[in-house]
């Protein structure tokens, strides 16, 4: 454990590598919910209320 503390970048490194991970999850994040939603490209969806 000592060993791995001690081999932790400096301080004044760390807003920068929070940035760089955040920016990461969420790129992740955001495909994952185009995944899900199932992104087939601008209108080719069908609209809800077609059958009324």
């Amino acid at each position: 454990m000592i060993q791995y503390l001690l081999h932790l970048p400096k301080q004044d490194k760390w807003p920068m590598i929070k940035f760089i991970l955040q920016t990461i999850l969420y790129f992740f994040i955001f495909l994952a919910l185009l995944y899900f939603f199932g992104y087939t490209g601008v209108g080719q969806g069908s609209f809800i209320y077609n059958e009324f």
